[in-house]
């Protein structure tokens, strides 16, 4: 049996979520229950509209609201911490499946790279000990300790106001917080990404890994994509991705 201020607590939770289907606890003044409601509601919109703003923008003034309002409340949050709360609406975003409002078949994709910025931006990571100016073919190639490596079905960088896709067209994109603490987004090839995978993976020098690559390829010729792939590493390496070789 739970104390009676537990017992307020949740029917006040409840009614606070949604006050069409659960009543004021008693002795609950109903301007009051109001404002408090509406200041929650609030609240959580600010987070995800410094998370989402082009998520809404699409969605527009009716479909945006009410997306919310069921976020609002039907989620169920698993942390307790404010900046966690994009990627817990996104969880529900995800999950959720029939949406309450008619979405676009790429706006959870959508939502995911507006996401992935912040969470890289936000993300823990020790810089593991790297030599800046090391030699990324015949040394380990460090990839930038905040980094992720995502496929998209659909063209997420490109959509906005004035391009909304129509067809799918697969995406790789890599997001990465650099020396600087800058979020950057360098788009990858199929190849490109594979390369960055394995790089991931650890423990392979840069032309071990290149040479894995072409062997997965079936290529003709290995010393063309060692080519190509140092090539890459070094492109890799001025744009931050890559930090420098393990010592």
């Amino acid at each position: 049996m739970t104390p009676a201020f537990q017992d307020f607590q949740f029917a006040f939770g409840r009614h606070l979520r949604d006050p069409r289907r659960h009543p004021r606890p008693a002795g609950v003044p109903a301007r009051r229950a109001a404002i408090y409601g509406e200041l929650l509601y609030n609240n959580l919109e600010g987070f995800l509209l410094a998370c989402f703003p082009l998520t809404r923008r699409i969605l527009g003034e009716r479909r945006w609201p009410r997306l919310m309002r069921a976020f609002f409340r039907e989620a169920r949050c698993h942390t307790p911490y404010f900046r966690e709360i994009p990627r817990e609406f996104l969880r529900w975003l995800l999950e959720t499946d029939p949406l309450p409002v008619a979405v676009p078949p790429w706006l959870r994709e959508l939502a995911h790279y507006e996401w992935a910025e912040l969470a890289v931006d936000v993300m823990e990571a020790d810089v593991p000990a790297h030599d800046p100016a090391g030699d990324l073919l015949d040394g380990i190639p460090v990839p930038a300790p905040a980094l992720m490596n995502l496929a998209y079905a659909w063209p997420v960088q490109r959509i906005g106001p004035d391009f909304r896709p129509r067809k799918p067209a697969a995406t790789r994109l890599l997001v990465f917080r650099d020396a600087a603490d800058d979020v950057n987004f360098v788009e990858l090839n199929a190849v490109s990404a594979r390369l960055v995978a394995l790089l991931q993976e650890g423990g392979r020098t840069g032309r071990q890994t290149c040479l894995a690559i072409a062997v997965e390829l079936g290529h003709p010729d290995p010393q063309a994509v060692l080519a190509h792939g140092a090539a890459l590493l070094e492109e890799l390496r001025l744009a931050g991705a890559i930090i420098g070789a393990k010592k």
